[in-house]
């Protein structure tokens, strides 16, 4: 049952970022342009999901902008997961990019120094999922 619930958190979250962030390009276009869109899903450790938004919110989300990693959207779950997860969308120009610009944004002394300070009293990720996505040919962007 919590997988089945977990997989409704992924629907909706996809769908969500079709309408909200995605929806304007078809997918042809999305191609073209070599864009390459990236799930993400952060399993906090027991009781840090507040630092862990707390570390987005100040750290990650400037960083992502210093190098071109463009936010679609964050979501939490509502269901048995809440308190657990972070889930978020983020648009590349392209893979290769994707490649470098995390490279860039691990390399950042600023990010760096704050996701240190973030985990001054351990760590506050257990496990982070990850899917690069195209629209499917059935998707309602296409």
């Amino acid at each position: 049952m919590k997988n089945l619930r977990l997989s409704h958190v992924y629907s909706f979250v996809i769908g969500a970022a079709i309408m909200f962030g995605m929806g304007s390009l078809t997918r042809d276009e999305a191609q073209t342009r070599g864009h390459v869109y990236e799930l993400r899903i952060y399993h906090a450790s027991e009781g840090k999901l507040d630092v862990l938004k707390n570390r987005f919110r100040e750290a990650a989300i400037p960083a992502f902008e210093r190098h071109n990693m463009k936010p679609i959207g964050f979501w939490t779950p509502q269901d048995d997961s809440a308190g657990k997860l972070i889930i978020y969308i983020l648009e590349h120009p392209s893979r290769p990019e994707a490649m470098a610009n995390w490279a860039a944004f691990n390399a950042d002394a600023v990010w760096s120094k704050a996701r240190a300070e973030s985990e001054a009293n351990g760590k506050i990720v257990d496990k982070v999922d990850r899917y690069f996505m195209d629209p499917a040919d059935f998707s309602p962007i296409h």
